[in-house]
This record gives structure tokens, C-alpha cells and sequence, in this order.
């Protein structure tokens, strides 16, 4: 029996989902570039999320709007309040093969779809509003206007891209942050595997530690729509965000991934390396560490244990030559999981640090989230403005502890110790808690550790 029949059985099993109910609409792209096979799995995908949701009048409402060169209701939140009909009226369904008028599909989620009339619960009850977008082409219209209007009238959307989907679009579709919102699969037969994702976030109740589904090893500490795990001193939260790793114990396998594009400049690339040589410089003993730069293509400069003292590894940072051509970030992350960790202990923490520009010529969100999705933790550096962005898609969570942005070289060694005393004194441990805990921002001269959690900053004095 495949994975997939299992999970559609656990699905199907009654009380599935526990969390508060929610108005939900599928907005979805039936335009013609999507094949009659490829609609009618996302068709499967439809339903198979309907089977978990616990659809009532009283309980979680559903409504699907399909798009091409126009937009066509299938049915309204207060069309049917019972599963089957919903359904069957999914199996119903016809392609309409035409245009790809995302913007104008928007606006009728936002006016028509989300209108009281219409079926959405009053906004005094505070029910989530949630529209899932799932397309695999290029807007013939604007959708950032209609977009953002619909996110300012309250309603959640996540954006599922399928295929060569342009990522500015889709950011510009989703609600942030994007890490959580935005989903990639590269063919609509991989759209099955987003299930389980849809069923943790759409069945999120409002107190998630009290449930005791969130599987954290110590302790538990809910957030604002979610839970985050927390390790008690002397132990670090380990790269899956629950189960605790032993400070004592704490020998890591650390990979840099560093930018050699055009955009670094020869200077910049220089302090590059004094940053990755200050990083190293006092890594607990048996501590493996290696180094891919990536412009154009992707060069391995040392692998994971080729160098066994500090000294070794500082003279082959030195001896690294900048490139200095284009910026292909994902195919680095790609290298990453597929070569540079592949050999590496499992019991040992695995961390990779990846510096950005901001100038990625590639899918970025992609590739960190499947590497993230290894166990791997990915501490993001970005320099510039433009490399705000990609902090938020390439960095672990709770990115307040992962995501680094400075406005430019010159506080990279700034960088550097505050990564040092990440890595080196564990993650997790008494001199962390605080910022684990409150999701605050810390910032530093012309220096900025990212929240995106939380509106209040703070001075680290």
C-alpha cells in the first residue's frame, strides 16, 4: 500500500481534525497550460483535504472558485454544509482551459467568495478567514493590488505553486510570513504530498501544548497562531524544532555556503572569508566543518572533515579564490543536501550557515525548504537590502535566532561572534530562552538579528 493511500485512510478516520472552525475558500487555476490529468489531481487534492476538515454550519464552512479567462463559483460557504455534497460537487467539476486571470479570480475571492451573503461568519465571531491559491503559470493580470486588498480585509492566503511558477508572483499572492505561506512542488503529482502540511496548519487549535499533539521533548510555549519547542538549560533544541541535544555531547557538522557573484565584490568577498575563518576559530572538539561557494555553478572548496584543526581550516578559507560571476543560490542548497551532508552523523548537529546577496537567480525556497525538512538548521546571513527578503525563505525557525541582516561588509565580524556563541554554547540554553520566548528583534549598530514574529524592538546594550 502506498504512503499516500495510508495517510488518505488516517485522514478519512472521524475527529480527525480538532482545531477552531474557519471560513475556507480554494481559488484554483484551471486555465489551460494545466493538463486534464494535472486538473484532476488537483482535484484529488481538493478532497482529500475536505475529508480531514470538520464541515458544519457550526463548524468549518468551504467554498471553491476555479479560474481561466473568467472566474466560475462552484460553490459558496453557505452552499453546503455537509461533506459528501461538497464532494461530489468537486468530482463535478469541468476544466476551463483558457486564460490565467489570477487578479480577477482575487477579487471575486475578496468581494463575492468572503461576503457575508455569501456565507463568511461576521468579523465579532474571529474566525479565521483562509483562501488556499494554487496555480502553476504567469498572471495575465495584475494580482498584487487585489492581493493585498484581500490580506487587509482580513482573509489568510496560502499560495501553492506548481511547476515553473514564477516565486515574486506567488510572494506577491501569499500572506506572510512566506516560509509558512508559500509552497513549491515541482509537478501537480507531487501536489499530494502538501496534505499533510494543509492538515497541521488547518487544524491548529488554540492552544496547542495543551493538546499534547505538539511532541516537543521539554517544554512547549504557544505562540501567537502556533507552538514553539524550548530545551531546558545545558541542552539545544535540535534541528526539528522538538526533541533536546545534549550541550555536553555537542560536536556539530557545519557547512558555509558562500556567495562568490558578481554583486560581492572582491573586497566584500575578502571579509567573507575573515568571517567564515572567525566563525571556525573555537568549534567544540571533534567538530567537522566544510565550504561550498556558488556563483554561476556551484565549487565544492573542502568537504566536510578534510581538515581536522583550526589552523587547517583557516589556511584553506585564505586560500579560496572568488569567482565572481553570477548568483545560483538554490543550486548550492541542492549541492548541499545531496552531496555535502551525505556521509555525516546523524547524532552530531548539523548546521549550515548561507550567505546572500539578495541577487539569487534561482528558485531559493525551494531548495532551504528541503534541507530544512532534513533536519539540517540554517542560519541565514544577508548584506544589502536587497538580501532582506531572502532571509525570511532560506533561515530555520525560529528565525529570530537564524536570520542575519547587516547593511553591509563591514559588520560581518559583528556577525561572526554572535554566531560563535550560537553554535559553539548551544542553542537552546539559558543565555537563548529569553529571545526564544518573546520573539523580539535585536538590534544591533547598523546590525539587525530578524524577527518577523513580532512589531516591538528592542536595544541590546
Amino acid at each position: 500500500m502506498s504512503v499516500l493511500h495510508i495517510l488518505k485512510g488516517l485522514l478519512e478516520q472521524p475527529g480527525s481534525c480538532e482545531g477552531r472552525p474557519l471560513d475556507l475558500v480554494f481559488v484554483i487555476d484551471s486555465s489551460r497550460s494545466v493538463r486534464p490529468e494535472d486538473y484532476e489531481r488537483v482535484k484529488t487534492f481538493i478532497k482529500d483535504l475536505l475529508l480531514f476538515l470538520n464541515v458544519a454550519h457550526n463548524q468549518t464552512r468551504v467554498g471553491l472558485v476555479q479560474f481561466g479567462s473568467v472566474v466560475q463559483n462552484e460553490f459558496f460557504l453557505n452552499s453546503y454544509f455537509e461533506k459528501q455534497l461538497m464532494l461530489r460537487a468537486v468530482e463535478r467539476m469541468e476544466h476551463l482551459a483558457s486564460g490565467t486571470m489570477t487578479g480577477l479570480a482575487l477579487q471575486f475571492t475578496r468581494e463575492e467568495a468572503f461576503s457575508v451573503a455569501r456565507g463568511v461568519r461576521p468579523g465579532h465571531m474571529q474566525l479565521p478567514r483562509v483562501a488556499v491559491v494554487v496555480t502553476d503559470g504567469r498572471p495575465q493580470d495584475s494580482v498584487e493590488g487585489e492581493a493585498d486588498r484581500a490580506r487587509r480585509a482580513g482573509i489568510e492566503i496560502f499560495a501553492v505553486g506548481v511547476g515553473r511558477v514564477d516565486l515574486v508572483t506567488l510572494q506577491a499572492i501569499g500572506s506572510e510570513p512566506y516560509a509558512e505561506h508559500v509552497h513549491l512542488v515541482d509537478t501537480f503529482s507531487q501536489i499530494e504530498t502538501l496534505v499533510s502540511v494543509f492538515h497541521s496548519k488547518l487544524c491548529a487549535g488554540s492552544d496547542p501544548c495543551a493538546s499534547g499533539t505538539h511532541e516537543c521533548e521539554h517544554e512547549c510555549v504557544n505562540t501567537d497562531h502556533s507552538f514553539m519547542c524550548r530545551c531546558r538549560k545545558g541542552f539545544t533544541l535540535a534541528p526539528d524544532g522538538k526533541a533536546c541535544l545534549d550541550c555536553k555531547r555537542g560536536s556539530v557538522n557545519l557547512m558555509f555556503v558562500i556567495s562568490g557573484s558578481r554583486h560581492v565584490g572582491i573586497t566584500g568577498f575578502d571579509l567573507l572569508k575573515r568571517f567564515v575563518s572567525r566563525t571556525v576559530s573555537a568549534l567544540p572538539a571533534g567538530s567537522r566543518v566544510g565550504l561550498l561557494q556558488y556563483s554561476s555553478k556551484v565549487r565544492s572548496e573542502f568537504t566536510l572533515g578534510q581538515y581536522s584543526s583550526a589552523s587547517e581550516l583557516q589556511r584553506a578559507v585564505a586560500a579560496v579564490r572568488y569567482m565572481g560571476r553570477g548568483s545560483v543560490i538554490s543550486a548550492a542548497l541542492q549541492y548541499l543536501i545531496q552531496n555535502s551532508f551525505r556521509n555525516s552523523s546523524r547524532t552530531a548537529q548539523r548546521i549550515t550557515v548561507v550567505f546572500t546577496d539578495g541577487h539569487s537567480q534561482d528558485n531559493v525556497l525551494k531548495w532551504a525548504s528541503k534541507v530544512k525538512a532534513d533536519g539540517i538548521a540554517l542560519y541565514a546571513v544577508g548584506v544589502g537590502e536587497t538580501a532582506e527578503e531572502e532571509l525570511k525563505f532560506i533561515a530555520s525557525e525560529p528565525q529570530q535566532k537564524h536570520a542575519y541582516y547587516a547593511e553591509d561588509f563591514s559588520q560581518m565580524e559583528q556577525i561572526a561572534d554572535r554566531l560563535k556563541t550560537q553554535i559553539h554554547s548551544c542553542e537552546g540554553t539559558a543565555a537563548c530562552v529569553s529571545v526564544m520566548v518573546s520573539q523580539q528583534y535585536i538590534l544591533y549598530p547598523r546590525l539587525k538579528l530578524y524577527s518577523y514574529t513580532s512589531p516591538f524592538i528592542y536595544l541590546l546594550i
